[in-house]
């Protein structure tokens, strides 16, 4: 199987042992990403909303590091620091996919990293 890492200065650096995404044949799967804003590595913190954005320009980022986009996802996962803010990400999830939406789960989770409020993976497949 054809394996490769997915690195981008884009989005933020890995903060521990993982990459930012690994495809294998044409199957990319893609880390958690927090609101974290690529060129200072700092956290978005001014607003729930302004942290998801942070995350989906992330995720994008990644996903055209390796020659796809977000409508190319089939599966997202999402960990929240509280179910109140359900309503938001599918507000905002709106603004960056469209019909057929990928498959997705969301959870409330006691902590994130760096005390995020939201953290997001995927799964992407690619035409190539």
């Amino acid at each position: 199987m054809n394996r490769s890492t997915i690195s981008t200065d884009k989005a933020p650096a890995a903060i521990g042992t993982y990459s930012q995404a690994v495809k294998a044949g044409n199957t990319v799967y893609f880390s958690g990403q927090i609101p974290l804003v690529p060129e200072t590595m700092e956290m978005v913190t001014e607003s729930f909303e302004a942290q998801a954005v942070q995350v989906f320009e992330n995720l994008k980022a990644v996903a055209e590091a390796a020659d796809g986009s977000l409508a190319d996802f089939v599966k997202i996962t999402i960990l929240l620091s509280d179910l109140k803010y359900f309503g938001q990400v599918n507000e905002i999830m709106a603004r960056y996919f469209s019909e057929p939406y990928p498959a997705r789960a969301a959870y409330a989770v006691k902590a994130l990293p760096k005390d995020a409020d939201i953290e997001i993976e995927a799964v992407m497949v690619t035409a190539n």
